[in-house]
């Protein structure tokens, strides 16, 4: 917790024989980039969309 405490905000890599074996970032960095590739999932979707017929809402 030291070393993640330590890295003012930064992500910190935790290394096992030189390689990543996984990466620590703040909440609130993680929170932004799940926001993010959300948004992008969205987009897809509604690029995806773009070209279908449009449905005329009844009353």
């Amino acid at each position: 917790m030291k070393v993640a405490t330590s890295a003012f905000g930064a992500p910190v890599a935790v290394l096992n024989r030189n390689e990543p074996a996984f990466y620590c970032v703040p909440a609130s960095t993680y929170e932004i980039m799940m926001d993010k590739l959300e948004d992008l999932e969205l987009l897809a979707i509604a690029k995806e969309r773009l070209n279908e017929e449009s449905v005329s809402e009844v009353n």
